[in-house]
């Protein structure tokens, strides 16, 4: 059982002194509490806590946010900021212009390369919400999910149908699926009911070894695959520099930068960036590679393309 250790008008602050922090019901509860209220939730571990994959995303938004405590210092663990106690909330410090020091300190493990896939899509009245999820952890791990749950651990087995259930009853959904292969692979799906059915926003990561690269050269046959099976409107590939296991260090471990997007359609892109047709032709996709996932160069790509579908849906 958790509790909250100090709250005050801007934030609720948890003491937290474990190996690997995870995103518990309790946690869960918390930041949607604050969401409510207009607090930030601020999770504070020291240096040599790790945060899992699904709280790491949580704290990557606007309603958590990750302190670290290095000697008599703090700073922000996602990003290295250093911060100092307000009163009323971990705030950043001004005068500051370097990372904090504990976040430049060596990884305790070795980096590989996470693999991000966030795909979106709009489900109907009707339908198996989970298809999408369980088709990208097939295509990327060989295996079916193992497990799913709105927090860590994951409470149930994996069954589509009970997820449906689960999701359809509810305005908004953010669950957690377990991949079941031999790579660490987990998703982490936002569903929002909409008129006319339920909209999801899914990014799927699987962990590879500094000795086991991640197989790029068949992204565009697996969105492919993914795409002859669910309506996709947007993928979006990345590498991520980090551990294997998918745990995040409070340490620099390098820049994410992505490989490719494709959207819905067939669709022309802006000159020097010729997209390539994956897909069936009855449903197809138009993947733009933008890099090879380790090349800051391809964040240019990809706010060139972005500049030029937003024109082009403007004219529309």
């Amino acid at each position: 059982m958790s509790t909250v250790d100090v709250v005050t008008d801007q934030a609720m602050v948890l003491l937290q002194d474990r190996p690997v922090v995870p995103l518990t019901a309790w946690t869960a509860e918390a930041i949607g509490e604050c969401a409510e209220s207009g607090r930030t939730l601020q999770l504070v571990t020291p240096l040599d806590s790790r945060l899992s994959l699904p709280m790491r995303a949580a704290a990557s938004g606007t309603e958590a946010q990750w302190v670290v405590r290095n000697g008599d210092g703090y700073y922000e663990g996602l990003t290295g900021r250093p911060l100092q106690w307000s009163g009323g909330t971990f705030v950043p410090i001004p005068e500051a212009r370097d990372y904090a020091p504990g976040f430049t300190t060596r990884p305790t493990a070795p980096i590989g390369a996470q693999l991000s896939l966030t795909y979106r899509l709009r489900h109907g009245t009707a339908g198996d919400l989970g298809a999408p999820a369980q088709r990208m952890l097939q295509l990327l791990t060989g295996k079916a999910p193992a497990g799913w749950g709105p927090a860590e651990p994951l409470q149930h087995p994996w069954q589509s149908d009970r997820l449906t259930e689960y999701v359809r009853a509810r305005a908004t959904a953010r669950l957690i699926v377990a991949g079941d292969g031999p790579r660490p692979a987990q998703a982490v799906a936002e569903f929002t009911a909409v008129d006319g059915g339920v909209s999801e926003v899914t990014t799927v990561t699987v962990g590879y070894a500094p000795e086991d690269p991640p197989p790029l050269q068949h992204l565009p046959s697996l969105i492919g695959a993914m795409a002859a099976e669910q309506p996709v409107a947007s993928l979006f590939a990345q590498l991520i520099p980090g551990r294997a296991d998918l745990t995040v260090e409070a340490r620099w471990t390098g820049a994410a930068a992505p490989i490719g997007m494709a959207v819905t359609g067939t669709v022309t892109g802006p000159a020097g960036l010729p997209g390539q047709q994956v897909g069936p032709t009855s449903r197809p996709l138009t993947l733009f590679p933008l890099g090879d996932g380790r090349s800051p160069d391809g964040w240019q790509r990809h706010r060139m393309l972005m500049q030029h579908l937003q024109s082009a849906a403007a004219r529309t």
